[in-house]
């Protein structure tokens, strides 16, 4: 593995995250996003990690102005790319979007780059043959708080070559993540953290749609009866409420289900028509940085 140069592809709140770990362990890392208003905000955000990776990780100041000074920012792919060794795609989770991207990506990238999608709920082989480059495209999905939860999911599509699938086991290593090699195709990987983390968010939200009880009484409930640190809603608003309205939305074009739109229509007038997307925006299902299940009553009673 000999990867020097990475671009990361899309600079929201998970992107900016790879970014900042992976330039945190050495690597020459550019940052890419449509439009320069963009760029600014991840920049901001990435800046914001530092007393993350003071705290949890006793990281020095010196350090991390040193890892900032290893990113670039780029609003022209081509420019992105030129020596990229391997492109971590975070973009959102939209079918077009990513299937667009990756037909301009092949186009413009170095024949040596590697291509991987963090994409948390669709499959490598959705989008293999718009890459121009099957061999050399696979999955690798990083946990919110990547710093913290460490894990990273590689997963092939059957065209994957097999050496590029141990060269990103390998890159995993190298910035500090625990890998988790998956060879065969899996809708959520093993974890998302989604075959298992995602039907219980979609249950909680559909609790929601059903009227059943509200956000807060449905984290409450899981956080007792499991001891979590979170509930599903909490979880949600580390996500970003516009990931799991993207999610909604593309299973319910999927399936023709009429509770899955439904609750994409939630989603999108009840919370990120009116701002409320998540916890970096200050809001999502509860106001931050205090949010109530933060508040030491909140499990009494």
């Amino acid at each position: 593995m000999n990867y020097q140069n990475i671009t990361i592809a899309g600079s929201g709140v998970l992107g900016s995250q790879i970014a900042f770990q992976t330039a945190f362990k050495g690597f020459n890392v550019s940052v890419y996003d449509i439009n320069d208003e963009a760029l600014e905000r991840a920049k901001d955000r990435i800046i914001n990690l530092k007393p993350y990776y003071k705290e949890d990780l006793g990281a020095a100041e010196e350090n991390l102005n040193a890892a900032y000074a290893r990113i670039s920012f780029h609003s022209d792919l081509s420019g992105a790319v030129a020596e990229a060794d391997l492109v971590i795609e975070a973009i959102p989770e939209v079918v077009q979007i990513k299937t667009d991207f990756y037909t301009e990506l092949g186009k413009v990238a170095p024949e040596k780059t590697i291509f991987a999608t963090n994409s948390s709920t669709l499959l490598p082989s959705q989008f293999a043959e718009a890459t121009g480059r099957p061999k050399k495209f696979l999955a690798l999905h990083f946990a919110n708080e990547i710093w913290k939860n460490n894990t990273a999911e590689i997963m092939k599509h059957p065209g994957t070559d097999n050496e590029v699938f141990e060269e990103v086991i390998e890159f995993a290593k190298a910035i500090g993540m625990v890998p988790l090699p998956l060879h065969k195709e899996q809708p959520g990987y093993i974890l998302k953290l989604n075959s298992l983390l995602v039907p219980l968010l979609d249950a909680a939200q559909m609790l929601l749609l059903k009227g059943v009880a509200d956000t807060e009484t449905i984290d409450k409930t899981w956080m007792v009866a499991t001891g979590a640190p979170l509930g599903p809603f909490a979880i949600l608003d580390v996500v970003g409420i516009n990931t799991a309205y993207n999610i909604s939305l593309a299973k319910a074009k999927a399936t023709g289900d009429p509770e899955v739109e439904k609750l994409a229509n939630l989603l999108k007038t009840e919370y990120i028509d009116k701002g409320k997307i998540g916890r970096e925006a200050g809001e999502g299902f509860y106001k931050y940085p205090n949010p109530n299940f933060a508040k030491p009553d909140f499990l009494r009673g």
